[in-house]
This record gives C-alpha cells, structure tokens and sequence, in this order.
C-alpha cells in the first residue's frame, strides 16, 4: 500500500489536517482532521513509503501503549477511511 502524491499533512490552527495540492484538489475539495494516532500513522506511511497494516501495526505498538487488538482496529479503520477517500 503507499499513499496517493498530492496530500500532505499540515498543521493547521493547532488541528492536523490532511490536504490535497496541486491536482489532488480536483477531487478532494476538503480538509481531512487527524488525531494524533493517525497524524502518527500518516507519518510513519510517509516515511515508509510502501507500507503494510503489519508494519504501521508495529510502530504504533512500539510507540504508544495499546494492546494488539485495539491497535489492529485502529489501524484498519483509518485505512478503510483514507481508502474510501482514494488517499492510499
């Protein structure tokens, strides 16, 4: 899985904000707000470039305190929802 070019991660007023630039706009006329879990997420994807749910299951296990289950849930919603939204 990668993410879609064209949205990045701004801060925006102190809110985490997913955008689209330059043709992304076209058919994302909004702005998407992250909470910091998935502002995480968002990074770490970005910074793997082809990721899979294991690997973003890993870091966030390494990096906050949650148990396997609630992590795993977490991340297939995001996912589904930057799917449905054509971001990955």
């Amino acid at each position: 899985m990668k993410l879609k070019e064209g949205f990045v991660l701004r801060e925006i007023c102190g809110e985490k904000v997913i955008m689209a630039e330059g043709l992304g706009c076209i058919n994302f006329n909004r702005l998407l707000c992250l909470n910091d879990t998935a502002a995480f997420l968002w990074h770490k994807a970005e910074e793997l470039g082809e990721f899979t749910e294991e690997q973003l299951l890993g870091a966030l296990m390494e990096d906050y305190d949650v148990d396997e289950a609630t992590a795993r849930k977490d991340i297939k919603d995001i996912l589904a929802e930057w799917s449905r939204l054509e971001m990955v």
